[in-house]
């Protein structure tokens, strides 16, 4: 029997992924702030000019009824909190799907929740918001799940699958995690305090060089808290994807020019909390982690 599966956070990937599961033969509900006195709305997905419209169950956090599967999409600084509204709906076998930026929500849940089951997820499939409930699925990617320890995929795991056109069990799924927050953190600050795209980090040569800076800070923290692999491979891949989203404006700059709050804290603030812990000095990342708070409302 296929898992019920509600869904924190209807923002675009939220609503992408709550899409794409109940395609595959999944229910997949979303879970709202407010009741909207409807069990289901309607989610527009546009890719390639055309418009899917999914009849989607929804359901305010506030309801009754147990929560067996959660996928948790929200903004990083938010998902302590809207786990929360929806904590007397969880219960010990409940699993706990993060799918957020960043990196050190796993332990503030646990220490929150002791009793759930949490698997963590990071994908490079491409969405944004066109409207509330709206989205355009901008390109396919690939989605990665795991638990730290766990070789083998979850029993709901095929579902996943199914779901989604590439989406692997990383049993390395740390790995995975550390290598897209390293990358986040050598040209996301540095987009958002100068207020370029993307690849400006390599069009203008002092940009370049702090992001060179940057790479050699975070690869020496990376050496020291064990990921081998990404500090040896982090300025080229960096390189690969500033060329690759050049057009690109980074999730933070899009924050800091609508006055939004950043998840800084859960990126660059992560990675300076493992440096201390390692005793290693990072600067260039420190000085990059203040600017981008005074640029927060």
């Amino acid at each position: 029997m296929a898992a019920h599966w509600h869904v924190l956070g209807a923002g675009a990937i939220g609503c992408l992924f709550a899409t794409a599961l109940a395609r595959s033969g999944c229910t997949a509900t979303l879970l709202l702030r407010e009741r909207c006195g409807k069990s289901s709305r309607s989610v527009l997905v546009q890719r390639d000019g055309a418009i899917t419209e999914v009849h989607t169950p929804v359901s305010a956090t506030g309801d009754s009824g147990p929560i067996t599967h959660l996928l948790v999409t929200t903004k990083a600084y938010d998902v302590r909190g809207a786990v929360g509204a929806v904590a007397h709906r969880l219960n010990s076998d409940t699993r706990l799907l993060l799918l957020v930026n960043g990196m050190g929500l796993i332990e503030e849940l646990h220490n929150d929740f002791p009793n759930l089951d949490i698997y963590n997820s990071t994908t490079t499939e491409g969405a944004y918001r066109i409207a509330p409930l709206h989205i355009c699925h901008a390109g396919t990617g690939l989605t990665r799940i795991g638990k730290p320890g766990q070789t083998r995929p979850a029993l709901w795991f095929d579902q996943w699958s199914r779901a989604m056109s590439s989406c692997v069990w990383d049993a390395n799924i740390d790995s995975a995690l550390w290598l897209k927050l390293a990358i986040n953190c050598a040209i996301n600050p540095l987009t958002a305090v100068h207020g370029c795209r993307n690849g400006d980090l390599a069009r203008r040569p002092e940009l370049a060089m702090e992001v060179c800076r940057l790479c050699d800070e975070i690869a020496a923290i990376s050496r020291a808290a064990g990921y081998m692999s990404t500090a040896a491979g982090l300025e080229q891949a960096v390189t690969d994807v500033i060329a690759g989203t050049a057009n690109n404006r980074s999730s933070m700059l899009q924050d800091v020019q609508n006055r939004h709050r950043t998840e800084i804290d859960y990126i660059t603030g992560y990675l300076l909390a493992v440096a201390r812990r390692h005793g290693i000095e990072a600067p260039h990342n420190k000085s990059l982690f203040e600017k981008v708070h005074k640029l927060e409302p």
